[in-house]
């Protein structure tokens, strides 16, 4: 039976078409799994915060530094991916819930807080860090100890802050409360001293004094006005991966590493972190 030229070259077009589609479709699947599909691991995404000095930071020069940075990096390397196929995407609070579902990102290391509400639609490892609400003061500043020290003087946290509000309505309701954009105006105004004290997690106080341009300036109370349990976030149902980033994490307690990156990114401000949390999640 004789084919045609222009039959044979449809039938070849048909062919390459079909390999096309199929090898599209592969390629969406893995970016779509968080960019940890199958068995080629090329590269996995991770969200992570952008703005916290000493938890999760993206340098004017394209770096990423801070606790939870070094905890991702820690886990994705027990997970079979080194630095280098660690893609992060910035995980704003309101986004985290949303980028899980959505596969955008194989799991969230962004002081991501484990509470009931949370956990109806993500999943959680850990926790791997207990934060506490604290107070940040200038250097030099004895007149406050206790949160009850701040009735008559300037409170400052960004605007809509349940951290400020718990110590507003519970603990100081004379206290006079300043509410910026951003914790880097409270700090301007804490060295300019328009405001007294800066409140938000310990841990994410201890990042911004640890910073090189205000070593020094400010300090942390000491006090445990809240518990802040952090994990990391992932897909609902994934156990296979709650288990392994679990291990992980026990993993990096043991062998020091969990302290080492405490202290290289929060110990400059004379912080003093909790031992790590026991692990809950999952079990």
């Amino acid at each position: 039976m004789k084919i045609s030229k222009a039959a044979a070259a449809a039938a070849v077009a048909v062919a390459l078409s079909l390999t096309a589609t199929a090898c599209g479709g592969s390629k969406q699947d893995a970016a779509s799994d968080g960019g940890a599909s199958g068995g080629a691991k090329d590269k996995i995404v991770v969200g992570i915060k952008y703005d916290q000095p000493g938890m999760g930071l993206k340098t004017p020069d394209g770096k990423f530094t801070g606790f939870d940075v070094d905890v991702a990096t820690y886990v994705a390397k027990e997970l079979g991916y080194q630095p280098d196929q660690i893609e992060f995407k910035q995980a704003v609070s309101a986004e985290r819930e949303n980028l899980i579902s959505n596969g955008d990102v194989k799991f969230v290391v962004a002081t991501y807080s484990i509470n009931d509400k949370r956990k109806e639609k993500v999943d959680f490892a850990g926790p791997y860090f207990l934060a506490h609400q604290d107070l940040l003061v200038r250097a030099d500043d004895t007149s406050i100890t206790k949160a009850e020290d701040l009735n008559k003087k300037k409170l400052c946290s960004v605007t809509g802050s349940t951290s400020a509000q718990n110590v507003k309505t519970k603990l100081a309701p004379e206290a006079d409360l300043l509410e910026q954009g951003g914790y880097s105006e409270c700090l301007t105004g804490l060295e300019n001293k328009a405001v007294d004290a800066l409140t938000t997690d310990n841990s994410i106080l201890a990042g911004y004094a640890a910073q090189e341009k205000n070593k020094g300036k400010f300090k942390l109370v000491g006090l445990n006005l809240s518990n802040e349990n952090y994990g990391i976030g992932l897909k609902k149902g994934d156990k296979e991966l709650q288990t392994k980033i679990n291990a992980a994490l026990k993993k990096m307690v043991e062998d020091g590493s969990w302290q080492k990156a405490v202290d290289k990114n929060l110990g400059p401000a004379n912080f003093k972190s909790e031992p790590a949390p026991q692990i809950t999640e999952g079990s």
